[in-house]
């Protein structure tokens, strides 16, 4: 699964990268915006940038705090056809 929501609020977000994984705290989120296609997670320290489609869903439990995990799709993942939500990509970069 791409994407892991929980009943009752997570303290940290996981952002599972092929390549890397990031823990960021909660309690360092300060926003979320975005559509159907792309969001921005603002974090004090990183930026996350998830791509895909119907991700309208991901702004739902962001506001409450209850999404413990992101992982990115493996390249097969990217190219299933799916007919909610569906992660393409995720970026995450340091806030200078």
């Amino acid at each position: 699964m791409a994407w892991e929501s929980n009943e009752i609020q997570s303290s940290n977000l996981d952002v599972v990268l092929l390549n890397r994984t990031f823990v960021l705290p909660w309690s360092q989120f300060l926003f979320a915006e975005g559509g159907d296609e792309e969001i921005r997670l603002a974090f004090s320290t990183h930026d996350v940038v998830v791509t895909g489609s119907r991700l309208e869903k991901l702004l739902e439990d962001l506001s409450a705090r209850k999404l413990s995990r992101l992982q990115e799709p493996g390249r097969a993942d990217r190219f299933g056809s799916s007919l909610g939500l569906q992660i393409s990509s995720i970026s995450v970069k340091k806030v200078d």
